[in-house]
């Protein structure tokens, strides 16, 4: 199994700041960015990470469970979720998770790279790939029993490995992936893909995945152009055509959740959030923050422990 593999190799840093992120490194005779098990069969064959202990971590490929029994209950950013069956959890690349022990919890388990999409059908799926698009998916009931059987067939073919011809199995498992997605797409509070203006909004696309990625360490327009390939001024366009929004602004919204997201539902102190996402000084993170927010790190947290007593 993939995770197994990666994770077995790697270093872990005891601490709330050490969130480390991994790369997609499937088991050997696997083709292309796509595995698929399921979560009982997951849970078998590693009973040591990352539940025994739960350890955070990241990931720069896209997790997807479809929960047909059980109650399945895992951390994304910081906040527990629970699935139930008939839902979908979807963990995109960037986002923090950590696993709790699946219990009774079954259903098919999809681990993909964003690259395995092709780049049309990638553009359409982009409100569903998307960082800050829902982490629980519950489809219309029409759809349901299609997804769970789409999905079975999908882990069929990526289990039939050998029956045929490489590029074939390979193409009939994209196809299979995307079908799901496609109809995944069309679940509530998934947001309709806007047609016009299809290449600003693709770079847009890869900005928002830069983003998800590297917003701790990287904070400039600059960092996320050089890595896009592109001018400041390009990418500055294609943010304002699609948000109304500067690159910058983008980038400091998103430094701004992760931290109420850290001080309030995981109570991470405040000196701990600020060198987590990339501040030099504890004091220009609390200016940062009381700029956006009217209020200290510590008063925000305060204010969310009183909330959720």
């Amino acid at each position: 199994m993939m995770v197994d593999e990666r994770h077995s190799g790697s270093s872990w840093q005891a601490g709330p700041a050490a969130v480390p992120l991994y790369g997609f490194q499937p088991p050997v005779g696997t083709p292309y960015g796509l595995e698929v098990s399921t979560v009982e069969d997951f849970f078998a064959q590693h009973d040591d990470w990352p539940w025994n202990p739960p350890r955070p971590g990241r990931a720069t490929f896209h997790y997807l469970i479809a929960v047909t029994e059980g109650e399945l209950l895992h951390d994304v950013d910081h906040v527990t979720r629970t699935v139930t069956p008939g839902q979908w959890l979807w963990v995109r690349p960037g986002h923090a998770q950590c696993w709790h022990s699946p219990g009774a919890a079954r259903g098919a388990f999809i681990l993909f790279e964003p690259d395995v999409l092709r780049p049309d059908l990638a553009r359409l799926l982009t409100p569903l790939t998307a960082h800050d698009a829902p982490a629980v998916l519950t489809p219309h009931p029409d759809d349901t029993a299609w997804l769970q059987q789409t999905a079975l067939q999908l882990l069929d073919e990526h289990r039939a490995l050998g029956r045929r011809p490489l590029d074939v199995h390979h193409a009939l498992r994209r196809s299979l992936l995307e079908s799901l997605l496609l109809r995944l797409a069309n679940c509530p509070g998934i947001a309709p893909v806007a047609m016009a203006g299809t290449g600003r909004a693709d770079r847009y696309g890869r900005f928002l995945d830069a983003l998800e990625l590297h917003f701790r360490e990287l904070h400039q327009a600059a960092d996320y152009a050089d890595l896009l390939g592109c001018s400041v001024r390009t990418l500055s366009r294609a943010a304002r055509d699609v948000t109304g929004k500067g690159v910058r602004e983008l980038i400091d919204e998103r430094r701004l959740l992760e931290a109420r997201r850290l001080l309030g539902a995981a109570r991470w102190d405040a000196r701990t959030v600020a060198v987590h996402l990339g501040f030099t000084d504890p004091a220009n993170f609390g200016r940062f923050f009381r700029d956006r927010t009217g209020l200290t790190p510590a008063a925000y947290a305060a204010r969310e422990a009183r909330t959720d007593a």
